[in-house]
């Protein structure tokens, strides 16, 4: 777990809706000739005597109206570890199937694992424009890249739009409540994560980012990462976001606490190092005498309760999964 503890994911679901309407094809360009042309002298040697590509070939030519078995060979080559390669197969898929939303959405997935996240919009929103959608994967999948490329505004629009598509989803609701934590409207997100966690109350990634979202609350906070992992994240995870607020003091206290349940927290002990470097003093554990679980319980529930006794200040952080 990093000191922001963002972990930035996808729930949205593989769209296999269909608009058949005759219209030019949206063409997506190639930026790495070079490295294709690699992994095409790559893909030939290793794959002489690769069965499945001949039979997928050999399905090619006998069905050239037939999508499957394009796919299923972009998908191939994606595991043979030649993305460039599958890249260029799902480009000239959507060339050849312009009007299909399953092409369009595996070509815009395998843009953004390739780090062609701007591309990835415009073949979206271009598509999107020609082929307006009745399921919600594309705007949620225009709304993640979005978010990805700091377009909070525009991510925003593009959640909410997948809202109304399907408003009784909950990771849904969790990535709009996501992209309003990284905003600062912390009640629209925790209303959104509330929502989420109603539909689907075993969600762990909306029940973490909720913590995250009424970290301000302090003992709420912890209350709900504690639900979902152990006592010593949820401190540390607490200690994370008081880093970003640049509030140290706070944040040690917080480190404390959690190595104070496992000295040997690998995050805790991480975020120890990186406020260290911060406010320049050492990043050393106190020794503290050693508690029975009980012992440890009850202080805990008197620190969410009661308070620290000394001063605890609100705060809010974020953690999402798309």
């Amino acid at each position: 777990m990093n000191a922001t503890i963002i972990a930035m994911s996808a729930a949205a679901a593989l769209s296999l809706s269909c608009v058949h309407q005759k219209q030019a094809s949206i063409k997506v360009p190639s930026h790495s000739q070079p490295a294709l042309e690699r992994q095409v002298q790559n893909a030939i040697e290793a794959g002489e005597g690769d069965l499945r590509i001949r039979e997928l070939r050999q399905r090619m030519a006998a069905h050239p109206d037939d999508v499957s078995p394009r796919l299923e060979l972009a998908k191939h080559y994606q595991g043979l570890g030649f993305s460039e390669l599958a890249l260029e197969h799902y480009r000239l898929a959507a060339e050849r199937f312009p009007q299909s939303g399953e092409v369009h959405l595996k070509l815009a997935k395998t843009l953004r694992e390739t780090g062609e996240r701007a591309e990835a919009v415009r073949l979206l929103e271009a598509f999107l424009k020609r082929f307006p959608q009745t399921t919600p994967e594309f705007s949620s999948w225009l709304g993640i890249l979005r978010d990805e490329l700091g377009e909070w505004g525009k991510g925003e629009n593009s959640h909410r739009e997948a809202l109304k598509l399907a408003p009784q989803t909950a990771y849904l609701h969790n990535n709009l409540g996501y992209n309003l934590l990284k905003q600062g409207r912390l009640p629209e997100a925790e209303a959104e994560f509330q929502s989420a966690l109603k539909l689907q109350p075993e969600s762990e990634v909306a029940r973490n980012n909720l913590g995250s979202a009424v970290a301000p609350k302090g003992g709420e906070a912890i209350l709900h990462w504690q639900s979902v992992s152990d006592p010593a994240s949820a401190h540390s995870n607490m200690a994370a976001w008081l880093i970003e607020q640049g509030q140290y003091a706070e944040a040690r206290r917080e480190l404390d606490i959690a190595l104070g349940y496992n000295r040997s927290h690998a995050s805790a002990l991480r975020n120890l190092e990186l406020v260290s470097g911060l406010d320049g003093r050492p990043a050393s554990i106190p020794v503290r005498p050693v508690l029975t679980r009980a012992q440890r319980w009850r202080a805990a529930v008197k620190r969410i309760f009661v308070g620290d006794p000394v001063e605890s200040k609100g705060n809010a952080g974020y953690t999402a999964s798309r």
